[in-house]
């Protein structure tokens, strides 16, 4: 099948790292912090090199928005088996406020350029946990879309996803072009090999802006303050339920 995937790779703190809110409260602390792909981004690449290997695909194309430090995330993917990469330049002020309807603008224009039947995304972001970009992307490109996907196939010129939801799976089969948002349990990524990573340096990375592809990133939301969560407090032991009623009664909770 000739068909092409785009899959989108997140630079995120990593997620073994104790997050800080700044002195000034504007957002967390990033400099000097190790960032990493974002896990559910690590699936989806993961999926989308799947599908390439069973020849169901044939290219895979890895874009992330970003400062320079990006091309490192956009490597990591390459490592793992996509063939080239695509850098959207964002930076300053621009990128601090870079939200998931900006990112779906992006990632809309470039399906569209590059003639994508297929985009695989995680289905969140850590750092923000929106999940929204794939369903906007979705809407945007007027796309079926398979979200929380833990099993995706392409059979002829229709995909098969079965999602995860409250009460349990949900199989659906929707036409391609499409969007898929990776869910935890659809695959477990692969670890990039020394000569996979080195073959990546070779790969190549194409820069664009979002004013080339005719997207304005400029955001329509304000950030008040960002707060540390409530510090957790001390449990109390009870001897009886009369004791444990008391207590609940002191505290207001009923």
């Amino acid at each position: 099948m000739s068909a092409r995937v785009l899959v989108g790779v997140k630079r995120v703190i990593d997620y073994a790292v104790k997050i800080r809110v700044k002195p000034d409260r504007t957002g967390v602390v990033t400099d000097g912090v190790k960032h990493s792909m974002n896990p559910f981004c690590e699936i989806a690449v993961e999926e989308a090199v799947k599908l390439k290997e069973k020849k169901l695909v044939k290219e895979v194309v890895a874009v992330s928005c970003g400062p320079q430090q990006v091309q490192e995330t956009i490597r990591t993917a390459l490592a793992m088996g996509a063939d080239r990469g695509i850098h959207v330049e964002v930076s300053g002020k621009d990128y601090e406020t870079l939200g998931p309807l900006q990112v779906s603008k992006i990632l809309a224009a470039l399906a569209k350029k590059e003639q994508a039947d297929l985009i695989i995304l995680g289905k969140q972001a850590i750092d923000d946990d929106c999940n929204q970009t794939g369903q906007m992307t979705a809407a945007l490109l007027d796309w079926p879309q398979g979200t929380f996907a833990s099993e995706v196939n392409i059979e002829a010129d229709k995909l098969k996803v079965v999602r995860e939801i409250d009460g349990g799976l949900e199989t659906i089969k929707i036409n391609l072009p499409a969007v898929v948002t990776a869910d935890l349990r659809l695959n477990t990524p692969r670890y990039a090999t020394l000569p996979n990573i080195m073959k990546a340096k070779k790969k190549k990375i194409a820069n664009v802006k979002p004013a080339d592809l005719g997207v304005d990133v400029s955001s329509r939301l304000e950030v008040l303050k960002v707060d540390e969560p409530p510090q957790r407090q001390a449990g109390v032991k009870v001897e009886t339920v009369h004791d444990l009623v008391g207590k609940l009664k002191e505290a207001g909770r009923i």
